[in-house]
Order: structure tokens, then C-alpha cells, then sequence
């Protein structure tokens, strides 16, 4: 299938993929990397209040959560932390130890998605 993006064209050889989010409170895989994608994987985050999804790195991918609902803290390293909430997008580059924590009385829900890092 052929793709336009930005002006400049690109064809691939991938399928396009549509997928439901699902109404449970849990955690839902979204994308699985290869083969299902060239590399990406994705998913859905359902923290309870005062849950966190634990200390890790992003290793050699970079990271994008986008969150849907409730509010809490994204925390990087030891030291630096961020208010996040519904409407917030962050970015996490390669490398980089994290964690979030869901600081509010609501669910903290967002959509992580993990590329391999883009060779130079």
C-alpha cells in the first residue's frame, strides 16, 4: 500500500492496523513490534490511584506517553519529576530511567508507544 506523508512520498509493504480500546480497567497491548510493525510497540496504561508502573528505561528506543485521563507525576531519573495528566503528551528519549505514578483519585490511563531509535 502507498503512503503520502509531508509532501514526500514513501511506499510500504506494512498493513494498515485499527484497534479497539477496550472499556476494561487494565492494561491492554496495543502493538507487539515485529512482525505485526516494523519496530514500534504500544499499549495502554490503567493505574489505580497511588499506583505506579515501576522504574524502567527506555534503553536504545525512544518512548511517547500520551494520557487520556486522571492526573499524575512522571518521574525521571532520582530527581526530576512532572505533573502529567489527561491532555499532556510527553516524550522520553533514548536511555533515559523513568517511572509514573498516578497521584490523583482517579484512574491514570495513557498510551505508551516504544520505536527503536532512529538510526543516523
Amino acid at each position: 500500500m502507498d503512503y503520502w506523508f509531508q509532501g514526500d512520498y514513501m511506499a510500504s509493504s506494512e498493513k494498515v492496523l485499527i484497534i479497539d480500546l477496550n472499556e476494561n480497567p487494565e492494561n491492554q497491548k496495543l502493538l507487539d513490534g515485529k512482525p505485526q510493525t516494523c519496530g514500534m510497540r504500544s499499549g495502554r496504561v490503567y493505574l489505580p490511584p497511588g499506583q505506579a508502573c515501576g522504574q524502567h528505561s527506555t534503553k536504545n528506543r525512544e518512548e511517547l506517553l500520551v494520557f487520556l485521563s486522571g492526573q499524575g507525576k512522571l518521574m525521571i531519573g532520582e530527581e526530576d519529576s512532572y505533573q502529567v495528566g489527561r491532555g499532556k503528551v510527553s516524550y522520553i528519549p533514548p536511555h533515559t530511567a523513568h517511572d509514573v505514578k498516578n497521584t490523583g483519585s482517579e484512574p491514570l490511563v495513557y498510551i505508551y508507544c516504544v520505536a527503536p531509535k532512529a538510526s543516523e
